[in-house]
């Protein structure tokens, strides 16, 4: 879908999304357990249906329920009932492909992983030399990935510096197999917040694994997943949308955040606070009012989702806004660096980048009117950013590709301009021949 995007008052209260993260890690242990698990506050979003799909060829039963679904496991692997002639089909999901790609292998048979858009264009390396080191096959090609052969229990070394979901995916099979297993992690540790997220997931599920130094993790096997009631907590990644957009135009309230929570991206508050932002935090609400705007640095080792958002935010303060720890960004749904400086250069925006280190040039939120159409770039977080940005900004822009959200949020627009919520942000639908006319 294309849109139009008008200015507007700005103003209401919004509630978080669940959280992608807590709902693929959710997901995946029912799935494990032997027995019935309730996961609520679930959204149906494209990742986690591919997620929800992927499970099921474990022979786990999914039951839709309002708000979430019901999960019967599989249990341990010696249960699973799964089909090799058919390909597991991730979608566009990275966290769903490597969350699956060791606990699939424990099946023991060839497994083909399908899917979409940039999905085998990012790098899956750290499995390769993990498969390779065990004498298992595993190979990638822009089609997809195949393997074959159950990685053991073991002593397990990988890079610090990769997407932790690499080691998600390590501490989700680990457990299943006979013997002990440890990880360890060389050089810089980033993502740490993400590995918390899945040892606090594991837990609630009746599985143990902890952290041994701040390097290795140790993993005992033998264990087995428990059912439980699941509530997905809010997703600050996504709430750093109408949070941005509240801290330029205020009368914002977020609503749905657990204030403890273990999320990297809730270092959005406290990026937004060394900005000047005016907000007030009471039980799960956010609440923010207008005020300027000042540049900090930003490190994104540890919340690289909140890139594309942090970039529009950049925009709207004094000052240069240093992103550094950025390079990951470069190997997402889309290039977000290159995609976020061709789309903020329509508004007047100049974004330079320098190996891992991004440079937003501050305009005090003095942009210009795009005169041609913004593009996601098939990129679900490049699309809410740059429409923050128009709204934020207070300026008309067409906006091409906007179904894209549906990868993580698909009610996005929806729930921004919501009546019974307040928000007035406005936009309709409109052709792409007639950019700058309402159409059908």
């Amino acid at each position: 879908m294309n849109i139009q995007i008008f200015p507007c008052s700005i103003g209401g209260r919004l509630c978080a999304p669940p959280s992608k993260s807590m709902a693929h890690r959710s997901v995946l242990a029912a799935a494990l357990a032997e027995g019935t698990s309730p996961v609520q506050n679930l959204a149906q979003s494209r990742d986690i249906q591919a997620t929800l799909a992927g499970v099921a060829r474990l022979g786990a039963k999914i039951t839709p329920t309002e708000g979430g679904v019901c999960i019967t496991g599989a249990g341990a692997p010696a249960h699973w009932c799964f089909d090799p002639a058919r390909p597991v089909d991730c979608g566009e999901s990275g966290s769903t492909l490597r969350f699956f790609i060791p606990v699939f292998s424990l099946t023991g048979d060839e497994v083909r992983f399908c899917g979409g858009g940039r999905l085998f264009s990012r790098p899956q390396q750290v499995y390769a030399d993990l498969f390779a080191a065990r004498g298992l096959e595993f190979a990638q090609t822009e089609q997809g990935v195949t393997l074959k052969g159950a990685l053991p229990a073991g002593d397990y070394t990988l890079p610090g510096d990769v997407s932790s979901q690499f080691i998600t995916g390590l501490l989700y099979a680990l457990p299943l197999l006979p013997g002990d297993s440890t990880i360890t992690l060389t050089g810089k540790v980033e993502s740490r917040p993400y590995i918390g997220l899945t040892l606090s997931a594991l837990a609630d599920f009746g599985v143990t694994a902890r952290w041994l130094d701040e390097r290795r993790l140790a993993v005992p096997g033998g264990q087995h997943y428990r059912p439980c009631p699941y509530r997905v907590e809010g997703d600050y990644s996504q709430a750093a949308f109408p949070a941005v957009l509240g801290a330029v135009r205020g009368g914002v309230t977020v609503t749905g955040l657990r204030p403890d929570s273990l999320q990297g991206d809730a270092a959005i508050l406290d990026i937004l606070a060394r900005c000047g932002a005016n907000f007030t935090c009471t039980g799960d609400e956010v609440r923010f009012e207008a005020s300027p705007l000042r540049a900090t640095a930003i490190d994104l080792a540890a919340c690289p989702d909140l890139g594309p958002i942090l970039m529009v935010l950049g925009l709207f303060c004094e000052g240069d806004t240093v992103i550094t720890n950025a390079g990951r960004l470069r190997i997402k749904e889309s290039d977000r660096i290159a995609a976020m400086q061709e789309e903020l250069a329509k508004f007047g925006g100049q974004v330079l980048a320098e190996g891992e280190t991004v440079t937003v040039k501050g305009l005090g939120g003095a942009l210009c009117a795009p005169t041609r159409p913004l593009n996601s770039h098939n990129d679900h977080r490049v699309a809410m950013a740059l429409a923050i940005a128009a709204w934020a900004a207070g300026l008309p822009a067409c906006l091409e590709d906007t179904g894209a959200v549906a990868k993580s949020w698909p009610t996005f627009f929806a729930d921004i301009h919501c009546p019974t919520s307040s928000f007035s942000a406005f936009y309709k639908p409109f052709l792409p021949d007639l950019a700058y006319k309402v159409g059908g």
